[in-house]
């Protein structure tokens, strides 16, 4: 790859592997990985230090349901864009605490770099793209706002 990243995403996400995974997969798409985190403690540190503008982020962390606690932090005091990934979607709060949307696990790497090219437009160029598949998009993007600012 010869083009710098264009994206700083952290990953907060409590299997080491999965998360090991995902920061290779991240890489290769493009993105600076500017930390992993395994509880709402850490994710908030590297948010505060690192200012990711993608972060993605389980439900369930080593803390209990942190996550959508994490995920409103980061869009409320970073505006960064935020992609759940659960593998029990009837946990994700009403609303989506602002994230985007969601991937249920497991997932594979397609489904990976279509989320961050999905994410990576609303970024860049705060439009909509594609819905990837196996994405679950927020209510809020489902009739967004001209500015398309999360809620």
């Amino acid at each position: 790859m010869n083009q710098p990243p264009d994206l700083r995403v952290m990953i907060v996400e409590d299997q080491a592997l999965l998360a090991m995974e995902l920061e290779l997969v991240l890489a290769d798409c493009g993105c600076d990985v500017v930390g992993c985190a395994m509880d709402k403690a850490s994710a908030f540190a590297i948010a505060g230090r690192e200012a990711p503008e993608l972060a993605l982020v389980d439900v369930n962390l080593l803390d209990g349901m942190t996550g959508p606690q994490v995920a409103q932090r980061l869009v409320a005091e970073h505006g960064a864009a935020v992609v759940f990934l659960t593998a029990n979607p009837e946990q994700i709060p009403e609303g989506f605490s602002g994230a985007l949307g969601a991937v249920c696990k497991p997932f594979d790497e397609q489904t990976i770099r279509a989320v961050v090219a999905f994410a990576r437009q609303f970024i860049l160029h705060r439009t909509l793209g594609e819905t990837p598949r196996r994405f679950r998009l927020a209510p809020w993007l489902a009739s967004p706002p001209d500015d398309i600012a999360p809620h």
